[in-house]
């Protein structure tokens, strides 16, 4: 990973069409702008389907041998 450092209105280029700006530093918070082709999807990483996990259901029933606590 890459991690630089920048001030409001500095900008990073990505390839040749992607352009980062920083917009506004406020606290611990970063406002980015983001030029790049209309075609091209720009995706916050939370909202990523292909990164959430499906909780497994598991269909193993409890052993018989167990004992019930009353």
């Amino acid at each position: 990973m890459l991690v630089l450092s920048r001030k409001e209105s500095e900008k990073i280029m990505l390839g040749d069409s992607i352009v980062l700006t920083i917009v506004r530093v406020t606290g611990d918070r970063v406002r980015l702008g983001i030029e790049a082709p209309s075609d091209m999807l720009i995706l916050r990483k939370e909202l990523d389907p292909s990164d959430h996990v499906q909780p497994r259901v598991s269909n193993k029933q409890p052993d018989s041998d167990q004992k019930k606590v009353a």
